[in-house]
């Protein structure tokens, strides 16, 4: 007998305490999103910044999160939408993007940020081990809702899905690849490879968060390839796909530039010390 038959779904996205319905997805992005604020803040404060200025922009990115996560899967994926007049307002039956979340986030919150006269790369090497914590915890909301799950599978983690959410495709197929799982797993992945390297090699700023992007695309390239919920396709392949893509060549050619760039500036200031002589040492500014 396998250890593991399959992974059983939830048969409600909901929980009832009382009067009180509980949305499980909507509860998975608030506690995503607390995470998120509890790294970014301790690690920030590590460096010398304050609390004050992570609280100013959890407010401000979350909201342009929430936004542009929304507004990607309403240009993307119009159809999944519910036909009501409160369809594109329905976050609670799942459809955010974490292309457009992330993306207009990340801009809203480097804004803010650069106003109140912060360091923006460091800042952003910050908040990177947190946004994987994060979207890590927002995939399980994708389980109570039994959806963005894979190819039918027999293998002993397959998801179990109920009839009404399994696609038409596959009427009769009763357990799936649980692909919000893998990109939990892969999230989680890429959170330690990135605490590591910043603890190997200390890279310059903003590397980290480089790092994080490609990371992240890369596992979506190969998760794409499995999933079957509706999506636009070009040239016969997801459109994520594509973004993946091009997300992870543009951080892997940058993130490999910051690198090549920061050894030839070591080398330059090694030069000039040499040159120079022994110097007083300079104690570090603050990162604001």
């Amino acid at each position: 007998m396998s250890f593991l038959a399959s992974i059983p779904s939830p048969s409600s996205g909901t929980l009832e305490l009382g009067p009180l319905t509980v949305h499980m997805y909507g509860l998975m992005l608030l506690a995503g999103i607390a995470v998120c604020i509890w790294i970014t803040g301790t690690r920030w404060v590590h460096r010398g910044g304050d609390w004050d200025l992570i609280f100013r922009l959890a407010v401000w990115g979350v909201a342009a999160g929430i936004v542009g996560a929304r507004l990607y899967h309403l240009v993307t994926s119009w159809d999944e939408v519910p036909d009501e007049w409160w369809g594109p307002l329905a976050i609670w039956r799942g459809g955010l993007g974490v292309w457009g979340g992330i993306g207009l986030g990340v801009i809203v919150g480097a804004f803010i940020a650069y106003r109140a006269g912060a360091n923006v790369p460091v800042l952003l090497d910050c908040v990177a081990p947190g946004l994987l914590a994060a979207q890590a915890i927002g995939r399980i909301g994708n389980w109570w809702n039994q959806e963005l799950y894979g190819k039918p599978t027999d293998l002993p983690w397959g998801l179990e899905i109920d009839p009404q959410h399994r696609p038409e495709a596959y009427p009769f197929d009763s357990t799936f690849h649980p692909t919000f799982l893998y990109e939990l797993l892969w999230n989680l992945l890429a959170l330690v490879i990135l605490l590591l390297v910043e603890r190997r090699w200390r890279p310059r700023p903003p590397s980290i968060f480089v790092l994080y992007i490609a990371l992240y695309c890369f596992g979506r390239l190969w998760i794409e390839q499995l999933r079957v919920d509706p999506s636009h396709e070009l040239l016969g392949l997801r459109l994520n796909t594509f973004v993946a893509a091009a997300g992870f060549v543009i951080a892997t050619v940058l993130f490999i530039w910051l690198q090549v760039r920061e050894r030839r500036r070591r080398r330059r200031e090694g030069g000039t010390a040499r040159q120079r002589g022994p110097a007083m040492a300079v104690p570090r500014g603050r990162v604001r």
